[in-house]
């Protein structure tokens, strides 16, 4: 999902997340892992002491912004998912950029920061999540395991995942300042990989890979991959988890009063004294 060239790969086709994203709205949606980053996105913005004017929420499937965190803005744009990766944002436009659950689904992810980064008004905010890391690895293994046996091949069934150094670095990259990343895991426990992928399903996580399998998977490879799910994946109690690795991202436009990192060699005490100077006697 992180490329170094200058045409990105073109890996999930954006019209049938669009499409799978309308099907779970009208089924009704699945929203534990959204809830826990809401909750977590208002607690970081109640952190930064600032205020934020113009805001913009960028493709997150569901509201993210809600009272009382929604009142310390003056207006709050919502972009919805659409097949472009063109967000159409005015140069220094915005005071503050939020995401949620959205950006594992972009092809030009580089692009797209690099867009938000020229929105953002001098010392504005990029803060967004994201899924990547071990994400899902459990169901990953397991397909993997059934397809080999019972058909002697593997087709891409997960999609691609950032890990959390990917993403520090692409933050650098855009020219963001003072970029912080972190990640939260989350484990949930389904009764079956059955039950784990109709949730996927009302969470419009299923498969948008442009290579995905076209053609309907065998029902002896279905039952054989939730057979090895559970032997290898379930708990004492028959349970079998499923992993969630959310990825945060924050980064400020560059402004005159943020910090600066300190020029090499500026700094007026050598490491070597400091050591000497504790060393026991």
């Amino acid at each position: 999902m992180v490329s170094s060239s200058t045409a990105a790969p073109i890996l999930f086709d954006r019209a049938l997340l669009r499409a799978r994203m309308e099907r779970a709205r009208r089924g009704g949606p699945v929203t534990f892992l959204l809830n826990r980053v809401r909750e977590d996105m208002e607690e970081r913005l109640q952190a930064v002491m600032r205020n934020f004017a113009d805001v913009a929420d960028i493709w997150t499937p569901g509201d993210l912004l809600r009272k009382p965190v929604a009142d310390r803005f003056q207006s709050i744009s919502r972009i919805d998912v659409d097949q472009s990766e063109t967000l159409h944002l005015p140069p220094q436009s915005l005071d503050l950029a939020v995401s949620a659950l959205a950006f594992q689904f972009v092809n030009d992810l580089p692009g797209v920061l690099a867009q938000i980064r020229r929105a953002l008004k001098p010392d504005g905010l990029l803060l967004a999540a994201m899924i990547g890391g071990d994400t899902l690895t459990e169901l990953r293994q397991s397909f993997a395991a059934a397809e080999a046996e019972c058909e002697g091949g593997v087709s891409p069934r997960v999609v691609p995942f950032a890990d959390l150094r990917d993403i520090g670095g692409l933050l650098q990259r855009v020219g963001l300042a003072l970029p912080v990343t972190d990640l939260d895991r989350v484990v949930v426990r389904y009764d079956s990989a059955f039950s784990l992928m109709a949730d996927l399903r009302r969470m419009a996580a299923t498969n948008i890979l442009i290579e995905r399998r076209r053609t309907p998977t065998r029902r002896a490879t279905m039952l054989r991959m939730a057979q090895i799910y559970a032997e290898r994946f379930a708990d004492t109690d028959g349970r079998i988890r499923a992993t969630f690795d959310v990825i945060w991202l924050s980064g400020w436009a560059p402004h005159e009063s943020q910090q600066k990192p300190l020029k090499p060699g500026s700094a007026k005490a050598s490491l070597e004294a400091a050591v000497k100077k504790t060393a026991p006697k």
